[in-house]
């Protein structure tokens, strides 16, 4: 494998999430958009962060093995695998818990969320519900695309 990452354009329905991705609503998990996808990657994996917790890495939702598509659909349940509305392996956030967890700052606050996406050259052999140094360590050696985005939610 050459050294170079392509990059990856990831993009979210707007800058803002949509009550429906937090927590004072449904808190379903926000649509991604993914571009720049080449035939070599065989996967991807998501990292959301919320810079804002403690700790300056602090992942709300890991998600791996999905298939390289343009689109990353809303609402995947919280459960360790994933069937629908797509299939992919979801690990433990640092809440605890499986799946997506959308921003629910103090009031008054805007909380700000970092989204990782990566192509990869596998599917990694990682179970469900592991940690977010289990997936960076399965996911070193095979990362052929990267991008990233953000979105802000304010109460």
């Amino acid at each position: 494998m050459g050294s170079r990452v392509s990059k990856l354009i990831v993009s979210l329905r707007s800058v803002e999430f949509p009550v429906w991705n937090t927590c004072d609503g449904p808190d379903l998990s926000p649509e991604l958009r993914v571009g720049g996808l080449t035939e070599e990657m065989q996967s991807m994996a998501v990292f959301a962060l919320n810079p804002f917790e403690p700790g300056c890495s602090f992942t709300t939702w890991i998600i791996w093995n999905l298939s390289p598509a343009p689109v990353i659909p809303e609402g995947i349940p919280p459960q360790g695998v994933v069937t629908t509305p797509v299939d992919g392996v979801q690990g433990t956030n640092d809440y605890g818990t499986l799946g997506w967890r959308g921003p629910c700052p103090p009031g008054g606050e805007t909380h700000r969320y970092l989204f990782k996406v990566y192509g990869l050259d596998a599917m990694l052999d990682l179970s469900a519900g592991a940690g977010k140094h289990d997936l960076i360590g399965a996911m070193q050696g095979h990362v052929l695309g990267f991008g990233e985005t953000v979105a802000m939610y304010s109460r």
